[in-house]
C-alpha cells in the first residue's frame, strides 16, 4: 500500500466519502486495498525489469564503504570543490576567488 503521505490522503479521503455519504464502507475498503495491491505489484515488476536492463544497486564494495566514500556519486559539486580538485591536481595551492 501507498504509505507516503498522498498515499494517507488517499486512503483517507476514499473512506470518509463513504462515512460522510452513508455508503458501504466495506466496499471502500476493498477498493482502497485492490488500489494498494495494483501499485505495489505494478511497482515491483518494473523495479524487476529495470534490474534485467541494468543495475540498480550501487555495487557491494560501494554498499560496505558507504556511498560517501566515492566522490564520483555527487550530482552538483560546489564551485570550491571543483576548483579544489584542479589546483591539487596539478599540485598548486587553492586560490579562492569572489
Amino acid at each position: 500500500m501507498p504509505s507516503n503521505l498522498s498515499g494517507g490522503a488517499f486512503i483517507w479521503g476514499t473512506l470518509a466519502v463513504c462515512i460522510a455519504a452513508g455508503g458501504n464502507f466495506g466496499v471502500q475498503l476493498v477498493g482502497v486495498l485492490a488500489v494498494g495491491a495494483f501499485a505495489f505489484v505494478v511497482s515491483w515488476l518494473v523495479w524487476l525489469a529495470l534490474g534485467k536492463i541494468m543495475e540498480v544497486r550501487v555495487s557491494q564494495s560501494a554498499e560496505e564503504l558507504g556511498i560517501e566514500a566515492f566522490p564520483e556519486f555527487v550530482l552538483m559539486p560546489d564551485q570550491d570543490d571543483v576548483d579544489q580538485i584542479r589546483n591539487n591536481s596539478t599540485g598548486q595551492k587553492p586560490v579562492h576567488t569572489i
